[in-house]
């Protein structure tokens, strides 16, 4: 009986190419309870779950220095020089950079530098444990809008009835301010903007209550506006595009609130700017401060609307925007706290320096102060091989869960080729078929060493047994080929002067 139960047509038509490679993690245990578990076999019984978790073990271990890795994730590298992590990492196999001919670059680690957690001190030197410290980054919007902070994508939009004249909303920094800048869409009635959101996740562990305040402005009427309305305010989870104020779906009917925390007084959490208000500083303080006693983390969140005169499709209103902008939020605890505190930027000195500073490795030497005692040695000697190459460099903040690079590599595409421990989904629980009697002597090894009254020489045999088979395993993977092996050899061949 053959094991592929899909015609040819099916598989060549449909989109899980390569699969009879690999075998599932759960064709694995069920061929492990049938094969390995019964009378007359070495391993009499054995429960089900023992076996499962034994095998899910085995595949993560095996992930990681047997299985080839084939995960990668590619980006461009934004002004900010982070990589976030994987949710799936473990490790890396390999950083590199892609140049404009495809070919992979690689980047280098880097151990002289870090992004250490950066102490507030007053002018004396002495550790601060003030209130009013700083909750938010980049809360006056001084720096480009990047992460921390969070936006929802605009949307262009055909407004002009009968015609392909597309508008394109936009939320952007514009003169030191967040700025919401909004079309009508087009729906029928053409009443109203979408509904933006620009959002940052809040660290208030061990903070019992915060205060609110920020400056807005809100377009006022004009020919075919009604005006607009800003909103911020907290959150106690992340927004969510299933809810009616995202604005993945237009909202047409009323500008609908989320769920907001609640002040010490019992009122929602917010500030709200109507029509036609310019720079206007509201607050939510003392008695009307936020309480955030029974979270560790919340967000806050900022809406823009923008109403427009309501008009049937063959008399559009106006084609011109409303604006909303948002500036000089402050976020601040109302308590002295007892645990350390970082400074206003929430960035270390030591990692503002190393992505400001000169980056190219070829000039490491001399634009790095840390290798002035190797100088006159790499004059005479040459350059340190670790520093000798402009590709470029990184390193990995383990806290932040980023990848931090050299100012080089800004703008261009990053390539982070990685390992998991293959247990993130169940499509991608399976085994190479290379390796699937390595699984089978792993999960043997591993539920005899657990079982009372098991004689050590049973117990060291499938031991060894389970190592043979990694080993086996470990070539069958490595995927050597004579002819490409030989091609490479006869390189080597060649006589190298010197």
């Amino acid at each position: 009986m053959g094991l592929l139960n899909s015609t040819q047509q099916a598989y060549y038509q449909g989109n899980d190419f390569g699969n009879y490679q690999f075998v599932s993690l759960k064709d694995i245990i069920n061929q492990f309870m049938l094969v390995y578990v019964g009378e007359d076999k070495i391993i009499t019984k054995a429960k089900r779950m023992d076996v499962a978790f034994h095998a899910q073990r085995a595949l993560a271990e095996l992930s990681f220095d047997t299985f080839k890795s084939c995960k990668a994730q590619e980006i461009t590298v934004p002004a900010t020089l982070q990589m976030k992590l994987p949710h799936d990492y473990v490790n890396y196999t390999k950083i590199s950079w892609s140049d404009s001919a495809g070919i992979k670059r690689p980047l280098y680690p880097t151990s002289n530098t870090s992004n250490p957690f950066s102490i507030q001190q007053d002018s004396l030197g002495n550790y601060e444990f003030l209130p009013n410290a700083p909750l938010l980054v980049n809360p006056d919007f001084d720096d480009p809008l990047q992460d921390p902070w969070f936006t929802s994508s605009p949307y262009a939009h055909g407004i002009y009835q009968g015609y392909s004249k597309n508008k394109l909303d936009d939320i952007s920094v514009i003169s030191g301010a967040l700025t919401f800048t909004q079309y009508t869409h087009s729906t029928w009635t053409k009443s109203k903007s979408y509904i933006y959101t620009a959002y940052q996740q809040v660290d208030v562990t061990n903070i019992d209550a915060i205060e609110l305040s920020a400056k807005g402005t809100t377009q006022g009427v004009a020919t075919g506006i009604l005006g607009g309305t800003l909103k911020v305010g907290l959150l106690a989870s992340q927004p969510d595009s299933s809810v009616t104020y995202y604005p993945d779906s237009p909202v047409v009917s009323s500008n609908v609130d989320p769920t907001w925390l609640q002040t010490l007084n019992g009122n929602d959490a917010r500030l709200e700017w109507l029509v036609g208000q310019s720079g206007v500083t509201d607050s939510l303080v003392d008695n009307n401060g936020i309480d955030v006693s029974a979270y560790d983390t919340v967000w806050l969140m900022i809406t823009s609307v923008i109403d427009f005169v309501q008009s049937s499709p063959a008399a559009l209103a106006t084609e011109n925007p409303g604006v909303n902008s948002i500036d000089d939020i402050s976020l601040t605890n109302t308590e002295t706290l007892e645990q350390l505190q970082t400074n206003a930027t929430s960035t270390s000195t030591t990692w503002s320096n190393y992505k400001s500073g000169g980056s190219s490795e070829v000039d490491h030497q001399t634009s790095h102060h840390h290798h002035n005692d190797h100088e006159t040695l790499n004059k005479r000697y040459g350059l340190d091989p670790q520093h000798a190459q402009v590709n470029g460099s990184f390193y990995i903040d383990c806290v932040s869960g980023k990848i931090h690079f050299s100012s080089n590599i800004s703008g261009k595409t990053v390539i982070l080729d990685y390992i998991s421990d293959s247990l993130g989904t169940d499509g991608e629980m399976q085994v190479h078929k290379f390796a699937e009697e390595a699984m089978y002597k792993w999960i043997s090894h591993a539920i005899l060493a657990g079982k009372a009254n098991i004689p050590e020489y049973q117990v060291n045999r499938f031991k060894k047994e389970r190592f043979a088979a990694i080993r086996t395993a470990k070539l069958r993977l490595s995927n050597l080929k004579l002819e490409e092996l030989t091609q490479v050899l006869r390189g080597k061949s060649k006589q190298i002067k010197h």
